[in-house]
């Protein structure tokens, strides 16, 4: 069983917040199972955005995983062309979180959030 979007939500607040970078939940998506976007601003005019794996990538993880992928090609990318994606994210599922967390290293820390 995987954990409600918002609980998972918490969880990586914290342990970005433990590791010294700041996050915080920008949107609310939906409570249950809403889909999770996190944007890395690194503070100087640059983001990345990680956004749920495609389920071709998913193949030999547990079903209560969340795993992430970058979705864009260049990383770091310009700040406007992560919000312009993050529009079109919302013009398609207006149910999803996001998250931004502000680190000038780029750490994304989730390889290190438990499931």
């Amino acid at each position: 069983m995987r954990l409600k979007s918002a609980i998972w939500v918490a969880a990586y607040i914290r342990r970005c917040n433990v590791e010294g970078a700041f996050a915080a939940v920008r949107r609310r998506g939906a409570e249950e199972a809403g889909a999770i976007f996190v944007k890395v601003n690194r503070l100087d005019g640059t983001a990345e955005l990680y956004g749920p794996a495609p389920q071709s990538l998913v193949e030999g993880a547990r079903p209560a995983d969340r795993l992430f992928c970058r979705c864009l090609p260049e990383p770091p990318a310009p700040d406007a062309t992560v919000e312009a994606r993050l529009v079109r994210e919302l013009r398609f599922d207006p149910d999803v979180w996001i998250i931004e967390v502000e680190d000038r290293a780029g750490r994304h820390f989730l390889d290190q959030v438990v499931a």
